[in-house]
């Protein structure tokens, strides 16, 4: 368990969701990663990679943690299918995750607080370090449910405990 100072424990279900994605994932044949809710809607596979991307870039890009290695990761989900693999996949989720764990054990409730800047073409935008860690939570639940939703769909194991 980690020091009771650290963000860490009060993110322990968002440390459970990751376990679960890794696990419904795993499984997976490669045809069963291109399922998909309906036709104009994102397979497993662009789903997973963006919440990949998303975690990187919040977390490394715009927080400046871990190291330059993880920019490897940003874009995955733009990238064609075939470099998709289930083992990038969950090499992915497992090393972003990685990230994300070692910012809730080191940070404090006090560093909630800290300022980060979004650089766009015609303005700049700040973000709390809490904003942006409710910002990727909310995202990875959203995009993990919708995993979820498409496997229980065809008859898959979801996220469900």
């Amino acid at each position: 368990m980690p020091d009771s100072s650290s963000l860490a424990p009060f993110y322990l279900g968002w440390s459970r969701q990751n376990d679960r994605l890794l696990q419904a994932l795993a499984p997976l044949t490669p045809d069963q990663l291109l399922l998909r809710s309906a036709p104009h809607m994102w397979p497993v596979s662009v789903l997973a990679a963006h919440s990949i991307g998303a975690r990187v870039f919040w977390f490394h890009t715009i927080m400046r943690e871990g190291p330059a290695t993880l920019d490897a990761w940003l874009g995955l989900d733009d990238v064609d299918e075939s470099e998709r693999t289930l083992d990038r996949l969950l090499s992915g989720l497992t090393a972003s995750w990685a990230l994300i764990d070692d910012v809730l054990a080191r940070c404090t409730p006090a560093n909630l607080d800290d300022i980060f800047e979004r650089v766009y073409p015609n303005r700049v935008k700040t973000f709390t370090r809490q904003a942006i860690l409710l910002r990727v939570l909310g995202h990875d639940f959203h995009h993990g449910g919708e995993i979820s939703t498409i496997l229980g769909m065809h008859g898959l194991a979801g996220l469900d405990e």
